[in-house]
């Protein structure tokens, strides 16, 4: 079974097609409430992804709690004193920031 990903208002969704159901599974992913959606077609799956997520925001709204949203693309992270020195040299010397460097490290790691 091939996961893809889908996209939306921010979200993003983990998608998966079941030959056994005829159908497509999805789950909003990077969040911790669980939200799922389903279509059996890509049309219909598109449109009950869009419909899971603005449900989200209104029953969150009713309840008066704050809508989680997907990954704000920060990091905290404490690292050895040493290693930072040593890091912050190398972005220094390919004249790049610290944070840019980190970032372009980390994109070229295949996670497949």
């Amino acid at each position: 079974m091939r996961t893809d990903t889908i996209e939306y208002d921010g979200y993003r969704g983990s998608v998966r097609f079941s030959s056994r159901d005829r159908l497509f599974h999805g789950q909003i992913i990077g969040i911790s409430d669980v939200i799922t959606f389903e279509g059996e077609s890509v049309d219909s799956l598109e449109k009950a992804f869009r419909e899971a997520i603005r449900d989200y925001i209104t029953f969150c709204e009713e309840i008066g709690k704050a809508p989680e949203r997907c990954y704000s693309g920060r990091i905290p992270l404490r690292i050895d004193q040493d290693l930072h020195r040593r890091i912050a040299a190398e972005a220094e010397a390919e004249g790049a920031s610290l944070n840019r460097w980190i970032a372009d490290r980390l994109g070229k790691i295949s996670l497949d």
